[in-house]
């Protein structure tokens, strides 16, 4: 199991935390009902491309911060109870080969992405949908798990490094430090978990509130990947 498949299980409490109704914020003055309330029109900020140094922080928390280094060592847990792969048996040895290996798999995908992502002139970030509604909401988390922004405007592209990179993490593992019996096929179904596991990611950051003072922020356990505001939805 690939350690981004376990992003999945905020699934289950984004359908909790997007359920809840409007609430009225104590101290905001409540119009009468004879009233005629005007509604200004919303409006969606512009696009503004992330700088260089955005970009290079997104990266060092996604391939070396603590979201990546808790996350190694949780699903090196889990292998480590299925003992998978056997050959590294169990103990600490096998549990610290476990944890190298997901957090190395981890790092090669992170520094395709944003690496190919650079070259192309791609925006690799994710910007929550200027949409209502959880099902509008949802499809715009899953279409950006293979799209990006790019150009001047941010339109949206299908994007060759989001496609490559999970699959970039998993074959260096299979041919780089896990035992000699593993090939192509094992690389390819642990790259598609790893796709599984960006959608999840995706919709953990649509739907779940990582500003400031929420627990994640707290507890220094940000996905940095997703934008800091939210942007056009073009």
């Amino acid at each position: 199991m690939n350690l981004r498949f376990i992003i999945l299980l905020p699934l289950v409490i984004t359908v909790v935390l997007s359920s809840g109704g409007a609430q009225v914020v104590a101290g905001t003055p409540v119009a009468p009902n004879n009233a005629i309330i005007a509604i200004s029109p919303r409006t969606v900020p512009a696009y503004v491309r992330p700088s260089q140094f955005t970009m290079a922080h997104d990266f060092t928390l996604a391939a070396f911060g603590p979201y990546p280094v808790v996350a190694s060592a949780f699903t090196a847990g889990l292998n480590q109870l299925t003992n998978s792969p056997p050959e590294w048996r169990e103990g600490a040895e096998g549990y610290g080969k476990r944890f190298g290996s997901n957090l190395g798999i981890v790092t090669v995908a992170t520094t395709t992405r944003y690496g190919l992502s650079e070259v192309l002139r791609e925006d690799s970030l994710y910007y929550r949908c200027e949409c209502r509604g959880i099902g509008p909401r949802m499809r715009h988390a899953i279409v950006s798990t293979l799209t990006a922004r790019r150009g001047e405007d941010g339109h949206r592209v299908f994007s060759i490094p989001a496609l490559v990179s999970p699959y970039a993490g998993t074959m260096s593992a299979v041919y780089g430090w896990f035992p000699n019996r593993y090939g192509a096929k094992d690389a390819f179904r642990m790259g598609n978990y790893s796709m599984l596991g960006y959608v999840g990611e995706n919709i953990s950051l649509e739907f779940l509130y990582s500003g400031p003072r929420s627990l994640f922020s707290r507890m220094h356990l940000n996905d940095s990947h997703g934008a800091p505001d939210r942007g056009p939805n073009h």
